[in-house]
């Protein structure tokens, strides 16, 4: 197996030449190919993590999309965040989100601690 380290944008191209076929046709697992496989994926995550890290969203971007998946409404936060009113302020960055509303919120619905925590704008 004749695999090397990621080094240029170059290397990152062939690997993924490489490993694209191999996702519609899986090798068998065990076999020679499936392991050069498993090493390129390791290979190509390791370089798109250092070469092109994607940013978690900031606490308010988080909590809409969360809301969105679940189909949470604002009047669903309020337990977590407080009045009506202060669940709008909080979603369109008008005040920002308090030590006890983050606590509740990860609490109540399972939201993600390092998620909510993030510095954000008003």
């Amino acid at each position: 197996m004749d695999i090397k380290p990621l080094r240029t944008e170059q290397d990152y191209q062939e690997a993924l030449a490489i490993i694209s076929p191999m996702f519609d046709h899986q090798p068998e697992i065990g076999s020679a190919e499936f392991d050069k496989m498993e090493i390129l994926v390791l290979l190509i995550e390791a370089y798109e993590a250092k070469h092109y890290p994607i940013e978690p969203p900031d606490p308010i971007e988080a909590i809409k999309f969360r809301m969105e998946q679940e189909g949470l409404t604002a009047k669903d936060l309020v337990p977590a965040i407080g009045q009506l009113n202060r669940v709008y302020e909080v979603l369109n960055k008008k005040r920002k989100l308090t030590l006890g509303m983050i606590r509740k919120l990860h609490q109540q619905f399972g939201f993600p601690l390092e998620h909510l925590i993030r510095a954000y704008e008003l």
